[in-house]
């Protein structure tokens, strides 16, 4: 009998949905995520939450969310901090590519949220992606042209209006990182 080695165990949906506790599924490999997140943290996803789903009075197709499972595929399952989903049908995850996604930094998610995820998002051909640096206060948009993510700026007091979502919305972030200024 061999040595069962990390790299021989390949898991699942069908594995994931049982699993007790905070995790993601990255090509087959279990992840688990950071502790319970920290309050800015929390804040700043509520802020941006609060902001987009205001907008979406209108607009009966699409939400914010935050926290929701997005299934990928069946051995890739992320948990992004934000997100604007449009014509979901499923209520046990996503399925739909999501038009925005936001991830807000953490020191031990930062190398998965800045490498893999940005890939993942990108090749998903998720619209805009943001990735939120708390201690900084910062937010650096990216918008996927061609499928490729293009820069659109770091964020800190301006508006950001995301003209290629089913539903028009914009994004001030000095409303998002004021209580931290």
């Amino acid at each position: 009998m061999g040595v069962l080695k990390l790299e021989d165990v390949h898991y699942t949906y069908d594995d994931y949905k049982h699993w007790e506790g905070d995790w993601e599924l990255i090509d087959g490999i279990a992840v688990s995520m950071a502790p319970a997140l920290m309050r800015k943290h929390q804040s700043l996803a509520t802020k941006v939450i609060r902001q987009l789903d205001e907008q979406l009075d209108n607009c009966k197709i699409c939400e914010a969310l935050g926290e929701v499972d997005y299934k990928v595929c069946d051995d890739t399952v992320v948990r992004p901090d934000v997100v604007l989903v449009c014509n979901e049908q499923n209520d046990t995850y996503l399925t739909k590519v999501p038009e925005i996604v936001v991830e807000i930094i953490s020191k031990s998610t930062a190398p998965r949220d800045e490498k893999y995820k940005f890939e993942l998002y990108e090749k998903e051909l998720v619209k805009y992606y943001i990735i939120v640096y708390p201690d900084g206060l910062v937010a650096k948009v990216y918008k996927n042209e061609n499928a490729k993510f293009i820069k659109q700026g770091d964020f800190t007091t301006e508006k950001y209006n995301f003209e290629n979502t089913t539903c028009k919305v914009e994004l001030d972030f000095e409303k998002v990182f004021r209580r931290y200024r």
